[in-house]
């Protein structure tokens, strides 16, 4: 157990009380200080794997996996609450399994995951970024309506660059298993 991984386990117990505090009491300000916290710990588990040089294989599982989790949660009980629209869920999760499909198709093939690309840490980010100023626009104050434009226009990149990260996972794959042996190119 390295101290990055020690952060990711702590980011991975904080879902359920993000989702807890989203659907039970809807305390939405402390809802905030977990996904804000939970983004900082993301941050701080990867500059430090690099700089202590603890990386590790399990690291590698845990940070996208956390990350993923809190996008789920978040989705599930942004629905259940009609912040967003089941159909923009659905879209989200749905590549998600697009791309978990992906990977078994690679491993079928011999390989190992994608490598992280730049783009699909950049549509986490807006994603999870969005998350948060999702919950401060609700209601009709002052506030909230100038956070909502921003809200959704950091959602709607957010899902489109991870639309456009999956068609890149998509190229990836189709090279992956032209290159394989047995694999006879047309």
């Amino acid at each position: 157990m390295t101290v990055p991984n020690a952060l990711s386990v702590l980011r991975l117990l904080g879902v359920p009380l993000f989702l807890y505090l989203l659907l039970g009491p809807q305390a939405d300000g402390w809802a905030v200080v977990v996904l804000a916290v939970a983004g900082a710990s993301d941050w701080l588990d990867g500059k430090l794997a690099r700089w202590l040089d603890q990386t590790s294989r399990l690291g590698v599982l845990l940070d996208p996996a956390a990350d993923r989790l809190y996008i789920f949660a978040t989705l599930l009980a942004f629905v259940v609450r009609d912040i967003v629209p089941w159909w923009l869920a659905a879209v989200l999760v749905g590549r998600e399994a697009l791309v978990g499909v992906f990977l078994l198709i690679l491993r079928h093939h011999g390989y190992g995951p994608f490598e992280v690309n730049y783009l699909g840490k950049a549509a986490t980010f807006n994603l999870l970024y969005a998350f948060p100023v999702l919950l401060l626009a609700q209601g009709a104050s002052t506030a909230a309506q100038i956070a909502r434009p921003i809200a959704y226009a950091f959602m709607l990149w957010g899902g489109a660059l991870y639309l456009w990260s999956a068609g890149l996972y998509l190229c990836q794959l189709v090279l992956a298993v032209r290159r394989s042996p047995g694999v006879v190119a047309a």
